[in-house]
């Protein structure tokens, strides 16, 4: 857990919520690394830094950092004064020191005890969008506790963090990430260049993408791209439209149809109106995360689909195709997550993209499947795949 730099007597708002996550860190943790410089004399946060720890029960581990040379480490010994028993002198820049640290954090890291259980399989829900859309906010509402600094400056949340909660007896892993921005930003500040892998890597690690859209400022094209990847990536899908509540019932109405003519390709995508600072939506928002999982993970039996597909056949056959005759003749469900579908035909080039198109439409027609991209491939007898 990576803290921001402590300062206890700052003004800034923003350092205070930095000295409350600190608190929250030391409880959960089971070593404590405190990081000062070696290059100057201990100042009056270090000292405050360090009474905090000595109430903290637990493992301690003093590290002076910026101790590029002997002369560095022997300026180090002033942290003395703080009460401390020993400091560990390194130099992140280059290295020096880091193993010795390492050494020193394992052996104070508690027994680790193997418990047989069955495994979970505990549902991840990614929570993305672009800077300041409130993705934050709505972890914090979510499990309870504010692990994440929360501030109106966009990007304050650089780095991804899970997030374990529990409602109604549900568990579910909150992925939390730094907003994805266009590339000509990232290119300006390499940070955001790993925000937008980490936001990536956070929807291929997920079963369901909660997709966070600044109702206020409206829909943009890097929302529909987050949205495609979601898509491409067969991942289940829901758009939480925040800060409705800043808009005026005309205003949501247009935000809402803007962003349903901007994401027209993923219809299937429930849509949702929340206030995350306030609140507001979030009981609707944990239903609709909980049908996705569902569907993302529902299989049909084989029978159903067929008898199901016979009335598809039946009703509308397949267009011929360069003067040849396109049978379908069985379909079965593949796998799940997302629900994938394979049509056995005598041609699978010659399935018309509209009718590929309107077999998807049939089946979520009878099935439902909202919230969850579904796939269907077409296998020819010889194993001739589309």
């Amino acid at each position: 857990i990576d803290t921001g730099g402590f300062d206890p007597d700052s003004d800034d708002p923003m350092k205070a919520g930095i000295t409350s996550q600190v608190r929250l860190a030391l409880e959960e943790c089971d070593v404590v690394v405190c990081v000062v410089d070696a290059t100057v004399d201990p100042l009056p946060a270090d000292r405050e830094a360090a009474a905090l720890l000595r109430d903290a029960g637990k493992p301690v581990i003093f590290v002076a950092n910026k101790a590029d040379s002997q002369a560095r480490e022997h300026d180090a010994v002033s942290y003395y004064e703080l009460g401390i028993r020993s400091i560990m002198p390194i130099s992140a820049l280059h290295g020096r020191g880091i193993g010795d640290l390492e050494e020193a954090i394992f052996d104070h890291l508690p027994e680790v005890v193997e418990i047989s259980e069955p495994a979970l399989d505990v549902p991840r829900v990614a929570i993305i969008g672009r800077p300041n859309a409130g993705k934050s906010s709505l972890v914090n509402q979510l499990s309870g506790e504010e692990r994440q600094l929360v501030d109106d400056r966009p990007g304050t949340t650089v780095d991804s963090i899970d997030t374990l909660v529990e409602r109604d007896g549900q568990n579910l892993i909150l992925i939390d990430t730094a907003g994805i921005r266009r590339k000509r930003s990232v290119k300006k500040r390499g940070v955001e260049g790993l925000s937008v892998l980490q936001a990536i890597r956070s929807i291929e690690r997920s079963h369901v993408v909660v997709l966070m859209i600044d109702a206020a400022a409206g829909i943009g094209e890097q929302d529909a791209k987050i949205a495609g990847l979601v898509h491409d990536r067969g991942r289940a899908l829901i758009i939480a439209l925040n800060k409705t509540d800043l808009l005026s019932r005309d205003a949501q109405k247009k935000a809402m149809d803007r962003t349903r003519e901007v994401l027209a390709f993923v219809p299937w995508a429930p849509m949702v109106t929340v206030s995350a600072l306030e609140g507001r939506g979030i009981k609707a928002l944990l239903g609709r995360v909980d049908d996705a999982v569902a569907e993302h993970r529902k299989r049909i039996g084989t029978a159903e689909l067929n008898r199901f597909f016979e009335e598809v056949l039946e009703k509308h056959p397949p267009p011929t195709m360069h003067h040849r005759s396109v049978r379908l003749y069985y379909i079965t469900q593949a796998s799940v997550a997302p629900p994938t579908f394979v049509i056995m035909t005598n041609s699978p080039k010659d399935v018309h993209f509209s009718y590929q198109r309107y077999v998807v439409n049939q089946i979520r027609k009878r099935f439902g499947f909202q919230g969850t991209p579904i796939r269907v491939r077409y296998r020819g007898k010889k194993g001739r795949k589309s």
